[in-house]
C-alpha cells in the first residue's frame, strides 16, 4: 500500500486584481476584481514505504503547496490524497503523530532558550516515554555531531547547526514519513554534506519514507533515485533520476584533444563551449554524435575523445522551461 497517494490534486487561489493609479485604487474600494491563480493542477503520483523521492521544480512551480496539502496544512481545491492511510486535511491526531514537515525557511524551535528545552516541549506534545525520548535524542545528536550544542541558545548557533537541531526536533517522535522543503537552503557545502549524510544514515537505520524538495542538485544526487518534476503547477516527469537526461537531454558534450591544435573550422561540427590548449568541448545533438565524430576523425588527427551527458542542472533547467506533460518515464 503506498504511503502517499495523490490523485488529481489541485489548488487554486482567488486573488484580488489591483488597478493602477489613485482612481483605480478608489474604485477597488467599491468593486473588486478577482482572478484565479492555479498553484497546483491535476497532480497524481504515489510513493511506496521506504522510498526517498525528490520533488523538483522552479520557484512558484507548486512544490511547497503540494507538501502543505500532503501534510494537511491547506485544503485542495479538488482531487484527493491519502497519506499514511489518512486524508491529511482532516488532521487526525493519529496522522499528525506519524509524519514531520521540515521547512528550510521556517523555524519550529524557540530562539532564546537552548534547543534542549524545545526538545522537551516536543516530548510533552507527543507524549513520548522518557526512556524512548532519551534514547532517540542520544542517537540523533550523535548522528549529527551536536551533543555539546543542545544546551546553547538556538539564536547563537550557526545556520547549519540550527538546521541540525530542526532535524532532531522533527525526528524525535520517530515519524514514518519525513517531508523536507529546502532543508539545506543557505547552507555552505560542508553543512549541506553533513545534512545529506544524516538523512542517508537515518534512512538506512529506520527506513523512513522521505519526500524532498531542493534547488541543490547535490542533495538530489546524494539522496534520491527517483524524482518528480513539477513546473507551472503540472507534473511533467516521474521516474528515475538517470532517465531525465535520456528524455530531456537533447545534446551530448564531446571533448576532443587534437594532435596538432584545434582546427579553425571546429565550430562547424557543433557549439564550442570550452577551449583550452589543444582541447575543445563541443555541444552536439545527441542523434548526430556518431556522424560528427566520424567526420572529425576523417579530417583531423585526434589524441583523445570522450562523450558525456551535459550537467544534470542544465537538463533539469530545460525540463522546467519546456514543461511538457510526460509521465512514467522509467
Amino acid at each position: 500500500m503506498p504511503i502517499i497517494r495523490a490523485e488529481g490534486l489541485t489548488k487554486t487561489y482567488r486573488v484580488t486584481q489591483k488597478q493602477d493609479g489613485l482612481l483605480g485604487a478608489f474604485k477597488g474600494l467599491y468593486r473588486r476584481e478577482y482572478k484565479e491563480v492555479r498553484a497546483v493542477g491535476d497532480v497524481s503520483f504515489s510513493i511506496e514505504p521506504g522510498e526517498m523521492v525528490a520533488f523538483l521544480g522552479p520557484n512558484g512551480a507548486g512544490k511547497t503547496t503540494t507538501l502543505k496539502m500532503l501534510s494537511g496544512l491547506i485544503y485542495p481545491t479538488s482531487g484527493s490524497a491519502e497519506v499514511l492511510g489518512f486524508v491529511p486535511w482532516r488532521r487526525d491526531d493519529a496522522f499528525r503523530r506519524q509524519f514531520s514537515l521540515v521547512m528550510g525557511q521556517k523555524n519550529q524551535l524557540w530562539w532564546p532558550p537552548p534547543a534542549a528545552d524545545s526538545f522537551q516541549l516536543h516530548r510533552e506534545i507527543y507524549s513520548l516515554p522518557k526512556a524512548d525520548f532519551d534514547r532517540t535524542l542520544a542517537e540523533l545528536t550523535e548522528l549529527l555531531g551536536v551533543e555539546k550544542l543542545t544546551r546553547q541558545a538556538v539564536r547563537e548557533l550557526s545556520l547549519g547547526e540550527r538546521m541540525k537541531m530542526e532535524l532532531i526536533a522533527a525526528l524525535l517522535h520517530q515519524p514514518r514519513l519525513l517531508l523536507l522543503d529546502e532543508p539545506t537552503i543557505g547552507l555552505d557545502v560542508v553543512a549541506q554534506v553533513a545534512i545529506q549524510k544524516c538523512l542517508r544514515d537515518y534512512h538506512a537505520r529506520r527506513g523512513v519514507t522521505m519526500l524532498l524538495t531542493s534547488h541543490y542538485m547535490r542533495d538530489i544526487e546524494a539522496l534520491c533515485d527517483r524524482v518528480l518534476v513539477i513546473t507551472h503547477g503540472t507534473l511533467v516527469y516521474d521516474g528515475p533520476l538517470s532517465g531525465i537526461t535520456g528524455m530531456f537531454g537533447l545534446s551530448k558534450l564531446v571533448r576532443l584533444q587534437f594532435a596538432e591544435g584545434i582546427p579553425d573550422d571546429v565550430d562547424r561540427f557543433g557549439e564550442v563551449t570550452r577551449r583550452e590548449g589543444p582541447t575543445v568541448d563541443l555541444k552536439v545533438e545527441r542523434s548526430k554524435v556518431a556522424e560528427v565524430l566520424a567526420a572529425i576523425l576523417d579530417l583531423h588527427a585526434v589524441d583523445d575523445v570522450s562523450v558525456t551527458d551535459p550537467p544534470l542542472e542544465q537538463t533539469i533547467a530545460r525540463v522546467f522551461q519546456e514543461g511538457r506533460p510526460t509521465h512514467d518515464a522509467a
